[in-house]
């Protein structure tokens, strides 16, 4: 219960950096925190059982807990496509500040015209 408490805070943390924040590198450091938070969140949802063991042996008895793999790998393909978004995000961030020389959002919103 604590640990699910500390994953929530930490997607919590994340999601006030996201909201309450407004340069663009906080944001997309935010982001990834969030996305973090999430990820250890999806990974502790397959050990429900207190001692589960992997699943990928033969000589697991029925009345032994195992893991669930398939949050693991879900796990996984939310990293790779957390690593992709991050860095786009990040050349989009380079691109707004080369164009309009800030990284500050509301500065930003102001030059529209």
């Amino acid at each position: 219960m604590v640990a699910f408490l500390m994953m929530a805070g930490v997607l919590l943390a994340g999601l006030y950096g996201i909201l309450g924040r407004k340069n663009l590198l906080k944001i997309i450091i935010s982001l990834s925190v969030a996305t973090s938070g999430l990820n250890l969140m999806i990974v502790s949802v397959g050990y429900w059982g207190f001692g589960a063991t992997a699943p990928i042996f033969l000589d697991i008895k029925p009345t032994l807990a195992v893991a669930d793999p398939v949050p693991h790998a879900l796990t996984l393909t939310s990293i790779v496509i957390d690593v992709a978004v991050t860095a786009l995000a990040l050349s989009i961030a380079l691109w707004v500040h080369k164009y309009f020389g800030t990284f500050d959002m509301s500065k930003i919103r102001r030059l529209r015209g």
